[in-house]
């Protein structure tokens, strides 16, 4: 196989385009801005949803589906919320197509305007809501928990696959409560519910932080968040929990009868994750070589190479292999036999390592005779010999280490590049090379702007349960007071 992988030292943007193309993950499709997730990389975001759907399930949460069209008067209702997006809205105006008269193909139908323009789904907080106002009526209605597992369009002008595209793959929780306080400690329920994901299936050190007023989602009254470390230095964005007190309950009406008999407006919170994950998976982890996949969410974590140069050979082998993978099977281990006679075993290597498989297992007739068996494992590129025999129940220890190695290579890349900094002449140095920057801000978005007017760099959260540094100080660019430090980088 053909590697045509640009190295990341190079150039890392043509590098992650090169991955998402050669692990055959995505490709472009007919349509501008919009991305073809193929079987492999679709197989990978499977294994996320099925996780995070049971993870949900666990708080209680509930899978439900809303329209994909909204009407535009619903925007209307929540100003703040309609700024945040509106420059991003696909708007549908007709209904129908017709043949043009002229002969040239088919047309919009000027007779079929709506008369009511419909918005193509951003988010869902409106239609929502709209529905929340049927189910709310007494406070023993309520919390209402409810997910949706959909597809949403924002209008990008500049995309790459995964990361930023016009159309993509999300899940968005919407939840109504009673008192601010229980949405309150739902928003932040849900933010480390992410993070636990991040970090136990993803292999992915993050930092969970409240954003600041300028970053936080529109119409939210706080914003939490999980930033994580790409491999260029930058930060992603990797999932948000809002709490979006009784803006959207007022907006849409929707009250409901305390235990006082007194009507009140719900409270509200949103939060969700997209295919922005596996974006953060490729770019957290893989090498020149292509993908490394953890094994918690590979969809093959062992692929099976067979050696042989007969067909008695080869049919020898493939008997081992298969009596192997059942073995590997009935412990939850997903296993993929590569039994291609067109293909060579080299071929096969290569292609099994730009797909970032976690195991593959190497045997040919020599080494079924010695009762032998190659390893090779994807995260070190290390490989070794060991007994037949014993290999079914060494490789789920193995897959728990891969697993392990993985997140600590990552989080001690980050370690590496992540430090305090009091000086803004060393700030504008220093974060333009690729760093999480620990700084004191003044909490006031003109700061915030200023500094990010200068150097591109934002406020990607002020954390709550790492690089937490509650400590007097002054603000890195305006000189004033400051109570804590706050984690600057730039991000994709």
């Amino acid at each position: 196989m053909s590697k045509v992988i640009t190295p990341r030292a190079e150039d890392y943007s043509k590098w992650y385009n090169d991955i998402v193309v050669e692990a055959d993950l995505a490709e472009q499709s007919a349509v501008r801005g919009c991305m073809v997730i193929k079987p492999y990389g679709y197989a990978i975001w499977e294994k996320m949803q099925s996780v995070l759907d049971g993870m949900f399930k666990e708080t209680g949460v509930q899978n439900a589906y809303f329209p994909l069209f909204i009407p535009k008067s619903f925007f209307s209702r929540e100003a703040e919320h309609v700024a945040g997006f509106a420059k991003e809205c696909a708007v549908v105006t007709h209904h129908r197509l017709m043949n043009d008269p002229a002969g040239n193909g088919v047309v919009v139908d000027p007779d079929a305007k709506l008369e009511e323009e419909l918005i193509v789904r951003p988010t869902s907080e409106t239609i929502i809501w709209s529905v929340y106002k049927n189910w709310v009526k007494s406070w023993r209605d309520l919390p209402i928990l409810c997910n949706q597992w959909c597809n949403v369009v924002r209008w990008e002008m500049r995309t790459r696959p995964f990361l930023r595209t016009s159309e993509f793959l999300w899940q968005e929780g919407h939840t109504a409560h009673a008192t601010a306080e229980e949405a309150q400690a739902r928003t932040v329920q849900m933010v480390h519910v992410y993070a636990d994901f991040a970090r136990k299936w993803m292999a992915l050190p993050v930092v969970v932080g409240h954003k600041s007023p300028n970053e936080r989602f529109a119409g939210a009254l706080d914003t939490l968040t999980i930033e994580a470390m790409m491999q260029d230095g930058k930060a992603l964005q990797a999932g948000t929990s809002h709490f979006l007190g009784q803006n959207f309950g007022k907006s849409f009406d929707v009250q409901f009868a305390g235990p006082d008999g007194n009507l009140q407006y719900a409270w509200a919170t949103s939060w969700g994750v997209s295919t922005r994950l596996m974006g953060a998976l490729i770019m957290a982890h893989s090498d020149d070589e292509g993908l490394i996949l953890p094994p918690a969410l590979a969809p093959i974590q062992v692929a099976m190479v067979p050696i042989y140069k007969a067909d008695e050979e080869r049919a020898a082998v493939l008997e081992k292999f298969e009596e192997l993978a059942k073995a590997l099977r009935a412990k939850g281990i997903s296993v993929k036999i590569d039994d291609r006679d067109t293909l060579r075993p080299g071929f096969k290597f290569a292609e099994w390592e730009v797909k970032g498989v976690p195991v593959r297992l190497a045997l040919g007739a020599r080494d079924l005779a010695a009762g032998s068996i190659e390893i090779f494992r994807r995260d070190t590129l290390t490989k070794e010999t060991v007994s037949i025999d014993s290999v079914v129940e060494s490789i789920p220890a193995l897959l728990d280490d891969i697993q392990k190695n993985i997140y600590a290579k990552a989080e001690a890349f980050r370690a590496s590049r992540v430090e305090k900094c009091d000086n803004w002449d060393e700030f504008k140095e220093k974060i333009g090379t690729g760093k999480f920057l620990l700084c004191h801000w003044d909490g006031t978005p003109e700061t915030e702007q200023a500094i990010k007017d200068a150097t591109k760099a934002t406020i990607r959260c002020i954390p709550v349960d790492s690089f937490v540094c509650e400590e007097p100080g002054r603000d890195i660019y305006s000189g004033k007071p400051s109570e804590r430090r706050v984690v600057f980088a730039i991000a994709y």
